[in-house]
């Protein structure tokens, strides 16, 4: 397969540099003009990726030198040299997986500067015949632009459409209402969204198919969360997100954080090289590192391409990081791989960033390559992680493949790699309309003969959805997909011949931008919360554990003082909040929560009846 060099930057076109004051700016005709360098070639036969990788367009000034590479990948005589900074000294911590270190400069680079690289790699005991050989890496620094800081103005949402309990009164999360209940063959497991906009509290919510509430964690208000689910860390099942702030421009910034079954944090994961991690991707390794992009403002002469001399382009970044250490493994720009004509997004004539690329999902591959899903050139990619280059694209117009009837994806969200050579999508087709309505696709890809074909496509029957933005399409067992539809915000599983087995929708005006099924066992550490209420001579008690699976019922105790409480009554837990209604007046009341073999789980510290 024929992949797209990486452009990679001779020393001219980097002295031209990136966008500054007083200095010309680096444009994609420069970049249309660059020969493939030695550094680049070097890489494909190396063992060992550096990054920032050879070629780079715009690293951050604050970029770390990472040599990611086998077990054992040790890094010596490291020099660091930028064209107007000089030599860099600096550090070398090694990565809690034993696979490379990075060097940590003691200073930043010069925007607009080349940096030249050389060091010296060995593989340790893993590889105890194998020298200890150079590599180096040529790579530019970017003018990094700022841009508005402003939020999405608050959409309009239905007051009725949000989730209110007596005894957890700090939870107002949007509801969750079922269209369809689960039928027959639906997957077992909970709902796992993370609602924002409208007028519920955004945060990261569980629910049961039947739209009970499990666990919910509210945030405040100028802040959201994505990307809520299940996922796996040090042989444990965890609960991962991102948090932060959801720009007018277009991305995120904020943070990731990994929860254990007790709903404490257990390592927040922060974008690095000086980036604020984005939106769009979390994805934990089982070697314990994690995939996540993030969106790079910097200055650029688009006029090549009808923009302007002095406009802001939006970079696509995309980093694995080592979760123990917080360091930067291995990291992808956009610019210099995918050309700027590529994009569906015409080139900004303001001040207003242009964003080319949007890529807004990561999936690693079994062979050493990475599947990347670029919003905004309606592509995917796969790269090469050793050198950053592509094997292939599929869709765009420069697809490798040609692509059959219905194969084709408009604005896509969530490429990944599937069981038996195939690839799922969320095709948006949407904004502006390109589908009937969106799609979740099923793709086959014939590398022999360089050929795309639907496999299947998954549509609601009884609704038209149509989503401009967000969403995903996940796999689950025994056939079955689910499809979240982000802004919209439906949810819907389909069976294995695209029947509807589950329907629902969070509240009008709210945003969920995936949403996940996965069995999930909750223990929070917290004790259950009680509340009551008095009227005439009977006392109704309302009980509620956030985030505990294992109740099954509840016991209500009552007295005339917190030591002389004895059990009045057990009731079956419903819902989220179970209520008990007691007959005679108590002064005193508390609640316990039993397992479905009646042992007591937890109890409720005594309330005092007003």
């Amino acid at each position: 397969m024929t992949a797209r060099s990486l452009l990679p930057l001779a020393a001219a076109a980097l002295c031209a540099g990136l966008c500054g004051c007083g200095e010309s700016v680096f444009s994609s005709a420069d970049a249309a003009s660059v020969t493939p360098s030695r550094e680049l070639a070097e890489a494909k036969a190396n063992a060992v990726a550096v990054s920032p990788i050879p070629g780079t367009e715009d690293a951050s000034p604050y970029t770390q030198i990472s040599f990611l590479g086998p077990a054992g990948t040790k890094v010596s005589n490291v020099s660091v040299v930028g064209s107007h900074s000089g030599n860099h000294s600096g550090k070398l911590r090694r990565y809690s997986t034993g696979t490379g270190e990075s060097f940590l400069l003691n200073k930043p680079l010069t925007p607009g500067e080349q940096v030249a690289v050389h060091a010296l790699v060995g593989f340790g005991p893993t590889h105890p015949a194998a020298p200890s050989k150079p590599v180096t890496s040529v790579f530019a620094v970017a003018h990094q632009a700022s841009v508005s800081q402003s939020e999405f103005a608050k959409e309009p949402g239905d007051s009725k459409a949000v989730q209110h309990y007596l005894s957890a009164p700090s939870l107002t999360p949007s509801a969750v209402t079922i269209t369809t209940p689960a039928q027959s063959g639906a997957a077992t497991g909970d709902l796992f969204m993370a609602p924002y906009q409208g007028l519920g509290t955004p945060g990261e919510m569980i629910a049961e198919q039947n739209g009970n509430l499990v666990w919910f964690r509210p945030l405040p208000k100028d802040m959201s969360s994505t990307n809520f689910r299940v996922q796996e860390y040090e042989g444990k099942p965890v609960l991962t997100w991102w948090q932060g702030r959801i720009l007018q421009v277009g991305f995120g910034q904020g943070e990731d954080v990994i929860y254990d079954s007790s709903y404490k944090p257990i390592a927040t994961i922060k974008g690095g090289n000086g980036y604020k991690a984005d939106l769009h991707e979390l994805r934990l390794s089982t070697q314990g590192t994690a995939w996540i992009d993030e969106f790079d403002p910097i200055h650029m002469n688009t006029s090549a391409e009808h923009g302007t001399r002095n406009g802001i382009l939006t970079d696509s970044v995309v980093q694995e990081i080592d979760v123990k250490t917080g360091l930067v493994m291995w990291e992808w720009h956009a610019l210099g791989h995918i050309p700027l004509g590529d994009s569906t997004m015409a080139a900004q004539r303001s001040s207003y960033p242009w964003d080319v690329f949007h890529v807004n999902s990561i999936d690693p591959g079994t062979s050493g390559d990475l599947l990347l899903s670029s919003r905004n050139t309606c592509a995917l990619y796969d790269v090469n992680l050793k050198t950053g280059a592509f094997n292939w694209q599929l869709g765009g117009p420069h697809s490798t493949f040609k692509l059959g009837p219905g194969a084709r994806t408009w604005f896509q969200h969530d490429a990944e790699f599937q069981e038996g050579g195939l690839i799922s999508a969320f095709d948006n087709g949407a904004s502006p309309v390109k589908e009937k309505q969106s799609r979740g696709v099923l793709l086959k890809v014939d590398y022999a003969h360089k050929a795309v074909t639907l496999v299947k496509a998954f549509t609601n029957p009884a609704k038209t959805l149509s989503a401009v933005a967000q969403g995903n399409t996940l796999a689950l067992p025994g056939g079955d997909w689910l499809m979240g539809y982000g802004n919209l915000p439906n949810f819907t599983e389909y069976s294995s011949s695209g029947s509807v087995l589950l329907d629902g929708t969070l509240g009008r005006g709210v945003q969920d931008f995936r949403t996940y099924l996965s069995p999930w066992s909750g223990h929070p550490t917290e004790p259950p919360a009680i509340a009551a209420t008095h009227s005439g001579s009977s006392v109704t008690v309302y009980s509620s554990w956030n985030g505990a699976t294992e109740v099954a019922s509840w016991q209500i105790l009552t007295g005339e003082s917190p030591s002389s409480l004895t059990i009045a009554t057990t009731v079956p837990k419903s819902g989220f909040e179970t209520s008990a209604t007691l007959s005679a007046p108590s002064t005193y009341v508390e609640t316990r929560a039993l397992s479905s073999s009646g042992a007591v789980l937890a109890s409720s510290a005594p309330l005092h009846v007003q």
